[in-house]
C-alpha cells in the first residue's frame, strides 16, 4: 500500500494535467509508482480496477502546458449507494494506493473527507482545490487553480460579444458557469466592461422570482436608450438559477450529487422571451441575443498562471504526503510554502458539507463591479428629473415607471 493515486473528479478545469505532471515526477523520484485513476470515480465505483494509467515522468513530462485531462474525469459519485462506496474502497486497496491525491471541487472534497474517515490513516488523502467557480474557502482569498485561465478565455470571448453586440446595435444575455456563486462571471465581467452582471449574491432572499432578474435587465437596457445607446451586454451567472422557483423554470434534471443539471436548462433562452415580452408591453424595442459561455473555459491550456501553480500544488501533496507532514486535508500554497487546512475545519456542520466561498459583498472589489454598470439604482427612481428622462424611453408614465421597478429594491 504504497502507490500514489490520482484521481479527478467534479468538471473540467485548466491545469488538472499540471497537477498530474508534477505529482507524478515528485511521486517516481521518491520511488513510488503513480496510478492514475481513469474517468474519476466512474469504474472504481464499479469495482473495475482495470481503468487505470501507470504515471511516469516520460509520459507526464510535457502535459503541464495542456489543457483537459489525460486521465479523465466524470460526475460519479461513489456515495450514491452502499455499494458503489465499498467497491471504491475495494478499489484503492486492490490497486495498493496508499497514497491518494483527489482533484476537485467542494463536492470531490467531501468525498475525500469520507474516504479519509473510512480509511482512518491507512490511505492518506491530500485534496487539490480544482475548480473554474473559485468558490473553496482558501485564505487570503486565494485562487482557485483554473479560474485565472477560465477568466482569461471567457473575457477573449465577451470582447468579441461586446463589439459584435455594438457592430449590431443587439442586446447579448450571457450566461456563465457558475455553480451557486458568482465569481467568473463577475471576474469576466469586470474585465471587459460588461454593461451588467448579475450574481447570486447580489440578492438578500434566498428564493428569486424570475420576473424581478428581468426587472433588472429592463432597467438596464432602458437606462443605456437613454444614454443614446442601444446595445449592451449583460452577464449572469448560471448559479442563480438555483435561487429561482422551480414553477418559473418548469421540471428539471439533476445529477448524481442532487443538483440542477445547468447544462440542461436553457436560461438563456427563457429570459430572452421573458425579457422580449416585458420590454413590448413598455414600447420598448431590443433586439435580444442570448448565448451560453462554459464549455470554451473548462479545457483550455491554461496560461502562464495556472501552468506555474499547478505544479507547485501538485510537488506538494505528494510532499506532504511522503514526508509525513500529514493526512486528510486541503493542500495549497500560500506565500511560496505549502499549508493544509483539516477537511473537518472546511465542513460546514448545519448543512454536512463543504464550506463555499461566495463574493463578499462588503469589499471594494465588490463595490467597484457595481460602479461601473449601467443598472437602475434607488436614485434614479427618487430624482423627478432622471424618472422622467427614463421614463420617455417606455410608453409608461413616471409614476407607472417607478411603480413598476421598485421591485428591484425590495
Amino acid at each position: 500500500m504504497d502507490n500514489v493515486g490520482i484521481i479527478a473528479a467534479g468538471g473540467p478545469a485548466p491545469g488538472i494535467n499540471g497537477v498530474i505532471s508534477s505529482a507524478t515526477i515528485e511521486a517516481r523520484n521518491r520511488g513510488r509508482k503513480v496510478i492514475g485513476i481513469l474517468d474519476g470515480f466512474k469504474w472504481i465505483s464499479r469495482g473495475d480496477t482495470s481503468k487505470v494509467l501507470n504515471l511516469d515522468i516520460q509520459n507526464t513530462s510535457r502535459i503541464h502546458t495542456t489543457g483537459g485531462s489525460i486521465i479523465g474525469i466524470s460526475r460519479q459519485n461513489p456515495l450514491a449507494t452502499d455499494e458503489t462506496f465499498r467497491n471504491t474502497i475495494s478499489s484503492i486497496e486492490k490497486l495498493g494506493i496508499g497514497n491518494l491525491i483527489t482533484i476537485g471541487g467542494d463536492g470531490t472534497m467531501f468525498l475525500a473527507k469520507t474516504l479519509h474517515e473510512h480509511f482512518k490513516g491507512k490511505v492518506k488523502i491530500a485534496h487539490l482545490p480544482k475548480t473554474i467557480d473559485n468558490n473553496i474557502v482558501l485564505p487570503d482569498y486565494i485562487a482557485t487553480f483554473g479560474f485565472e485561465t477560465a477568466r482569461d478565455v471567457g473575457a477573449k470571448i465577451m470582447n468579441n460579444i461586446m463589439e459584435e453586440a455594438k457592430t449590431t446595435g443587439r442586446w447579448f444575455l450571457v450566461i456563465t458557469m457558475g455553480r451557486r456563486t458568482g465569481h467568473l462571471a463577475l471576474g469576466i465581467g469586470q474585465s471587459v466592461g460588461a454593461t451588467i452582471t448579475i450574481i447570486p449574491e447580489d440578492f438578500e432572499e434566498k428564493r428569486v422570482p424570475l420576473e424581478k432578474i428581468v426587472a433588472i435587465l429592463e432597467g438596464s437596457i432602458i437606462k443605456r436608450m437613454s444614454m443614446g445607446r442601444e446595445y449592451g451586454v449583460a452577464i449572469l451567472a448560471e448559479g442563480i438559477l438555483d435561487m429561482i422557483d422551480p414553477v418559473d423554470l418548469g421540471l428539471m434534471d439533476k445529477d448524481s450529487l442532487g443538483r440542477i443539471k445547468y447544462a440542461d436548462v436553457n436560461f438563456g433562452q427563457l429570459l430572452k422571451n421573458t425579457l422580449s415580452e416585458k420590454l413590448y408591453e413598455k414600447g420598448v424595442e431590443a433586439e435580444l441575443v442570448h448565448k451560453r459561455l462554459g464549455y470554451e473555459m473548462r479545457s483550455a491550456n491554461p496560461i502562464p498562471f495556472d501552468v506555474d501553480y499547478t505544479r507547485k500544488l501538485g510537488y506538494c501533496a505528494v510532499k506532504y504526503l511522503l514526508s509525513g507532514e500529514g493526512d486528510g486535508a486541503l493542500v495549497y500554497v500560500r506565500r511560496g510554502k505549502i499549508q493544509a487546512t483539516p477537511f473537518q475545519e472546511l465542513l460546514d456542520k448545519k448543512t454536512n458539507s463543504i464550506k463555499v466561498r461566495y463574493m463578499d459583498k462588503t469589499t471594494e472589489a465588490y463595490e467597484v463591479a457595481q460602479k461601473y454598470m449601467i443598472k437602475l439604482v434607488r436614485n434614479d427612481l427618487e430624482t423627478p428629473a432622471i424618472l422622467e428622462k427614463l421614463s420617455r424611453q417606455t410608453s409608461l408614465s413616471s409614476n407607472e415607471f417607478r411603480e413598476y421597478f421598485a421591485k428591484i429594491f425590495h
